[in-house]
């Protein structure tokens, strides 16, 4: 099984704070740095400056394929305590800026709340194409408002099987 890989990470101690702000789905975009420094790993280059705006535009949330192909995508989510937030939610997104095939959620889940740091991680599988950046987005909410929690740390990754069987 050939596998293309792209793996990202964010950490607010080494890159700084990342401003929360709500699209109006009601959902941001995490960003990721260009950054070797941030343990990112793309051979590939799916997370290639070149794709897009420096960080943290909202370019650098997306990962762009580089194969048609089933793709496994995970990520980890650590957000700061806040005691307003009742909920937290996560959702992969193809085209979330709504510049190629047109902005289609899939995989979101809904956590509650629980004591201290919200710290949680996803899976979803889906087919993938070059044409169609994948993102991840993230909400903390109370009472269906978005509030801006604090990330410590978020993790996004692409695991591409790039062949596929065909009958």
């Amino acid at each position: 099984m050939s596998l293309a890989i792209c793996s990202l990470k964010y950490d607010a101690a080494r890159s700084g704070a990342q401003k929360i702000t709500y699209d109006k789905d009601g959902y941001h975009l995490v960003r990721f740095p260009y950054a070797a420094a941030e343990e990112s790993y793309d051979p590939w280059k799916m997370h290639d400056p070149a794709g897009g705006p420096d960080y943290p535009d909202p370019h650098s949330g997306l990962i762009r394929p580089s194969h048609d192909g089933w793709a496994t995508l995970s990520a980890l989510v650590f957000w700061e305590a806040d005691d307003r937030a009742t909920e937290y939610r996560a959702r992969f997104v193809r085209d979330p800026l709504g510049e190629s095939t047109g902005y289609d959620s899939t995989g979101t889940t809904d956590i509650s709340a629980t004591g201290g740091g919200q710290y949680r991680s996803y899976t979803w599988q889906m087919f993938v194409h070059p044409g169609t950046p994948v993102g991840l987005k993230i909400s903390a909410r109370a009472s269906d408002t978005g509030i801006a929690v604090p990330l410590a740390l978020a993790e996004f990754k692409m695991a591409i099987q790039t062949d596929v069987m065909v009958p």
